[in-house]
C-alpha cells in the first residue's frame, strides 16, 4: 500500500515537472495570438506549481507590459506595476536571465511617464542599467536595444540646457542622446529586422533629427511588417499618419 502511494506521488511530481514546457508553449502561443489575458492566465497557472521559475516570470512581465501598452488609466498602472514585480522576481530568482532585465527596463520606462522629474530621473537611471545588463547577458537581445534606443532618443530631446538645469536640482542626468539612440536602434534592426517597433522608433528619431528622407524610409519599412503585438495596430496607424503628414514634407 505504501509503495502504491509513493508511486502515485512520484507520478504526480513527474507529471507536474513535465508540464512546465507545455505550459510555456501554451502561454507563448496565446501571446503570439495577442491574447494577453490567456497568456498571463496560463503562465500564472504554471507558476503556482513552479514558484520562482524565471522563464515564467519574465514572460509574465513581458505580457503585462504588452497588455499595458494598450490599456488606460488604473488598468494600465496596475499592469505596469505587475510587470515590474514579475521582472524583479525573475531577477531575484536568476539574475543571469537577461529577459528579466529587459522587461524590467520596459516596465520602468512606462512607469516613469507618470512620475515627477525627480522620480523620472531615478527610474531612467535604473532603466538604463537594466537594459545595458540585458545586453551584457545576451548581445542579441533586440528588445533591450530597442528600449535603450527609445531611452536615448528621449535624452536627446531633453537638450543640454534641460540637462544642466535638471542636474542642478535633482542630480545627474544619464548620458546619451541621438547618436546613441541611432546606434541602439540599428542594432535592434540588425538582430530582428521584421519587428515593426524598431523601424518605427528609428523613423521617429530621424524626424526629431530633421533627417526626413531617412525617416520616411524607416517608416515605410515599418509599414510593411506584420502586427506582432497589440500596440503595433495603433503604431501602424501612426506610421500612415506620419507618412501623409507635414512632418515629412
Amino acid at each position: 500500500m505504501t509503495g502504491m502511494i509513493l508511486s502515485c506521488l512520484l507520478s504526480i511530481l513527474v507529471e507536474s515537472a513535465g508540464d512546465l514546457p507545455g505550459a510555456i508553449t501554451s502561454g507563448d502561443e496565446a501571446f503570439a495570438r495577442i491574447d494577453y489575458p490567456a497568456a498571463i492566465a496560463r503562465y500564472e497557472d504554471a507558476l503556482a506549481g513552479h514558484p520562482g521559475e524565471a522563464d515564467l516570470l519574465w514572460r509574465l512581465a513581458r505580457a503585462s507590459v504588452c497588455m499595458a501598452e494598450v490599456a488606460e488609466g488604473d488598468a494600465r498602472s496596475r499592469l505596469l506595476l505587475q510587470a515590474e514585480s514579475y521582472a524583479r522576481r525573475c531577477i531575484a530568482a536568476d539574475s543571469t536571465k537577461g529577459e528579466g532585465h529587459t522587461w524590467l527596463a520596459g516596465a520602468l520606462g512606462y512607469i516613469a511617464l507618470g512620475e515627477g522629474t525627480e522620480k523620472q530621473l531615478a527610474l531612467s537611471r535604473e532603466l538604463q542599467r537594466e537594459a545595458e545588463r540585458a545586453i551584457e547577458l545576451n548581445a542579441r537581445d533586440d528588445a533591450a536595444y530597442s528600449i535603450l534606443g527609445s531611452f536615448y532618443r528621449a535624452l536627446g530631446n531633453v537638450g543640454w540646457l534641460g540637462r544642466a538645469l535638471a542636474s542642478l536640482f535633482v542630480g545627474s542626468v544619464p548620458r546619451g542622446g541621438y547618436a546613441e539612440a541611432e546606434s541602439a536602434l540599428r542594432n535592434a534592426i540588425a538582430i530582428a529586422p521584421d519587428i515593426m517597433r524598431h523601424h518605427f522608433e528609428l523613423g521617429i528619431l530621424y524626424i526629431d533629427m530633421g533627417r526626413k528622407e531617412e525617416a520616411r524610409k524607416a517608416l515605410e519599412k515599418g509599414a510593411t511588417l506584420p502586427v506582432r503585438t497589440a500596440i503595433d495596430r495603433p503604431r501602424l496607424e501612426k506610421i500612415k499618419e506620419l507618412l501623409a503628414g507635414p512632418e515629412l514634407r
